[in-house]
C-alpha cells in the first residue's frame, strides 16, 4: 500500500510541470494564437527560477522570476507575431531554439548546484484522511496552485466576461473587432499569461521535482504540453487529466527499472513520447471533430480593417 501511494504522489509530483504549461498554452490557444514556444518558455523559467532562488535564498522569488522570465519570453514572441506579422509557427519553434540556447548559458555557472527542496505543506485533517490523504493533499504548494489556476480558468473562461472575449477573439477576430474589443491587446495578455505558466512549470522542474540544474532538463515536456491541449479540446479541467495521464507514462518508466524488469532503458525513455504521438495521430484521424474543438482562428494573423 505504501508503495502505491508513493506511486500516485509521484504521478502527481511528474505531472504538475505539464499542467501549468498546458494550461497557459491552452488559454493562449483560445484567444486564436498558436505559440510552439512552450518547451523554450519552460527551460528559460527553470534556469531563471534555480538561478533566483539559489542566489536569494527565497523560493517565494525565484518562483515569481520564473513565471517573469517565462512571460517575458512570450511578450516578445507577442510583439512579433501581433505587431511584426510574423509566422506564428516559426517564430514559437524559434523561441523554443533561443530559450535553450539562453538557458544553457546562464545555467553554465549553476552546474552541479543544488537548492533545497520546497517544504511539503499538508492540509490539515484532509491529510489525515486514510490513504488518499497522503496521496492528494500532503504536497509542496505549487501542487496546490496548479489545481487551483486550473479551477480559477475554467471559470475565467466560462462565467465571465472577459473570458468570454477571450473565446470571441479566438473563434471570430473580424467580428470582435467590429464590435469594439482590442483583439491585440486580448491576445499579448493570453500570450504573457501563457507564457508565465510555462515559466511556472520550468521552475517546478528546477526547484521541486529534481532541485538541481541541467542543461535540457525540461527534456521535451514543452511538446508533450503542446499535445495536452489538443487533447483536451482546449478545455482546462481536461487538460489537468491529460497532464496526470501523461506525467503517469513518464514515471511508469522509472518504476519498470526499479523492478528489475529487463526492457531496454531506450526503449523506456521513448515510451512517453510514442505516446504523444499515437494520441496526436488517434485525434487527428477524426478531422471534423478536431476543427471543431479548436477555435477557428487558430493560428490566423489579425489585420485590423481600420
Amino acid at each position: 500500500m505504501d508503495l502505491l501511494q508513493a506511486i500516485l504522489q509521484g504521478v502527481i509530483v511528474a505531472s504538475t510541470p505539464l499542467v501549468f504549461a498546458a494550461l497557459g498554452e491552452v488559454v493562449t490557444e483560445r484567444s486564436g494564437v498558436l505559440n510552439l514556444g512552450v518547451e523554450g518558455m519552460m527551460i528559460m523559467g527553470a534556469v531563471a527560477g534555480f538561478a533566483i532562488t539559489l542566489d536569494s535564498g527565497s523560493y517565494f522569488a525565484g518562483i515569481m522570476g520564473a513565471a517573469l522570465a517565462g512571460a517575458l519570453a512570450a511578450t516578445v514572441f507577442g510583439l512579433l507575431t501581433q505587431f511584426l506579422m510574423s509566422n506564428q509557427v516559426a517564430t514559437g519553434l524559434a523561441l523554443t531554439i533561443f530559450g535553450l540556447g539562453v538557458a544553457a548559458l546562464i545555467g553554465q555557472g549553476y552546474s552541479g548546484e543544488t537548492t533545497p527542496a520546497l517544504p511539503v505543506l499538508p492540509i490539515p485533517l484532509l491529510s489525515d484522511i486514510p490513504f488518499i490523504g497522503p496521496i492528494l493533499f500532503v504536497h509542496d504548494p505549487l501542487v496546490y496552485l496548479s489545481v487551483v489556476m486550473v479551477i480559477g480558468v475554467t471559470l475565467f473562461l466560462n462565467r465571465t466576461r472577459a473570458g468570454l472575449i477571450l473565446k470571441a477573439v479566438g473563434d471570430n477576430h473580424d467580428a470582435a473587432h467590429a464590435i469594439g474589443y482590442r483583439v491585440v491587446m486580448v491576445r499579448m495578455a493570453a500570450i504573457a499569461f501563457g507564457g508565465a505558466c510555462a515559466g511556472l512549470g520550468g521552475a517546478y522542474l528546477s526547484i521541486v521535482q529534481t532541485p538541481l540544474w541541467v542543461e535540457n532538463m525540461t527534456a521535451g515536456r514543452g511538446w508533450i504540453a503542446l499535445a495536452i491541449v489538443v487533447f483536451s479540446a482546449w478545455r482546462p479541467a481536461r487538460a489537468l487529466m491529460g497532464a496526470y495521464l501523461f506525467g503517469g507514462v513518464t514515471l511508469i518508466q522509472l518504476h519498470v527499472q526499479g523492478l528489475g524488469i529487463e526492457i531496454a532503458a531506450q526503449y523506456l525513455s521513448m515510451l512517453p513520447y510514442l505516446v504523444t504521438i499515437l494520441v496526436l495521430t488517434v485525434i487527428s484521424y477524426d478531422k471534423a471533430r478536431a476543427k471543431l474543438n479548436a477555435p477557428a482562428c487558430l493560428g490566423r494573423s489579425f489585420y485590423a480593417s481600420s
